[in-house]
């Protein structure tokens, strides 16, 4: 029987856990368990080799549709993402069109069978698209919330899909984007003001990512934490390394990520003769993350802007590292300034610069004191705006207004 006090509201991703304690990005599942008391959740999301398609976790409704054969169901998980998917292995092209209509014809069924009275799409493309399309042909008006993480506003360029990306927009009832940066760059494509929002996702700063007093940290220990694909910039990073081993014999950088160019980059450590001073993790979980945020001195993230464009839309790692205190050195693209501000909450350095980067890691290694500092003013900065219950709060206001039972503001 529907629960007639709470209105019900349907997520599509392309990105949430298989399975709990799954190491797949889980931010889409963490915002949409917060949303449960506000409205009944229903997640609709790509099915993969070891899923259930149907189940309940934490009181979301989680369905998952299948395109593939079932063991080869991979196109929206392992190696970050769909994008990097299809730039590691050109056959992923093939499952892209059985993707699009498996998660049409699930949404239209879906659509005519449940009522809903809202849909929060993550990614323009393709899941805004999808639950566009996917209203039309179940002959209903839903609003649909769209919501842009970066890759699907700056890596998708062709004259196609710029049209696809503005069709979007404009027929969304209301965007949000998850960085100021990506908010200008939508206003900028003739969205009007009004109908963008930033609204990051969040951080779990009060019970996961803290400090921990009783934890030393490594004075020459180095931790990069992200995808292996080119706009992380962790070749930048090992590039530096021979000038900061130089200086600092003892200098050690943990990696904490997989991704389409891990042979890539540990061929470049071999090829430099920094390979043995690299510890590399593989994908780790949540959980993980902040013992080694704790131990490190530095989390060094050098973002760029890749060859096709593809850039951060935020840099959610910094405010994790800044939630346990560990200063960061970042790559200055737009997108991370609303985390770090040059000098006070962290130190950025000129993207793609491997020599201006072991500068300022070896400047900021050699004061201790001045790390302290920017990890103390990190994560005082980062409590009120990136923590998950005020992020959870903000969504749950904005969403509720576009059925207008909400703060009129959105």
């Amino acid at each position: 029987m529907r629960d007639l006090n709470r209105p019900r509201l349907l997520v599509l991703t392309s990105t949430f856990p298989r399975w709990p304690g799954d190491k797949e990005p889980a931010f889409v599942y963490e915002l949409s368990r917060r949303l449960t008391d506000r409205f009944a959740v229903t997640v609709l999301a790509p099915r993969a080799p070891g899923s259930q398609e149907q189940e309940s976790m934490e009181g979301l409704e989680v369905r998952r549709f299948g395109y593939f054969f079932k063991r080869w169901e991979s196109l929206a998980t392992h190696g970050g993402g769909i994008l990097n998917r299809l730039r590691v292995n050109p056959f992923n092209y093939l499952l892209v069109p059985p993707f699009l209509l498996g998660q049409l014809w699930s949404l239209v069924r879906l659509l005519r069978q449940d009522p809903i009275d809202l849909i929060h799409a993550h990614w323009l493309i393709p899941q805004g698209l999808v639950a566009l399309i996917g209203c039309r042909l179940a002959g209903l008006s839903i609003p649909v919330v769209t919501t842009s993480h970066g890759g699907d506003l700056y890596a998708l360029r062709g004259r196609l899909m710029q049209r696809l990306k503005s069709w979007v927009m404009a027929n969304s009832r209301h965007l949000t984007a998850v960085s100021a940066a990506m908010r200008s760059d939508v206003i900028g494509m003739g969205i009007p003001p009004d109908r963008v929002s930033v609204v990051s996702m969040g951080v779990d700063l009060h019970f996961r990512f803290t400090p921990d007093p009783n934890t030393q940290r490594d004075p020459a220990g180095l931790l990069f934490v992200g995808r292996l694909v080119e706009k992380k910039g962790l070749a930048v990073l090992i590039e530096a390394l021979p000038r900061l081993i130089e200086r600092r014999p003892e200098t050690t950088l943990t990696v904490a990520g997989a991704g389409p160019l891990e042979l890539e980059i540990k061929r470049l450590a071999a090829d430099l003769g920094v390979i043995e001073h690299v510890r590399f993790l593989g994908m780790v979980g949540q959980e993980e993350l902040p013992p080694l945020m704790r131990r490190a001195s530095l989390l060094v993230v050098p973002f760029l802007i890749a060859k096709g464009g593809d850039q951060e839309g935020l840099g959610l790692v910094s405010v994790e590292a800044a939630g346990c205190e560990c200063p960061v050195i970042a790559g200055d693209v737009p997108a991370v300034r609303d985390v770090i501000a040059d000098g006070e909450t962290g130190i950025l350095v000129p993207p793609g610069e491997p020599v201006a980067l072991a500068a300022s890691i070896t400047e900021l290694l050699a004061d201790p004191d001045r790390r302290a500092r920017l990890g103390r003013a990190a994560r005082t900065y980062c409590l009120g705006r990136f923590d998950w219950e005020s992020i959870a709060e903000h969504y749950g206001e904005l969403l509720l207004a576009q059925i207008g039972r909400g703060d009129s503001r959105f």
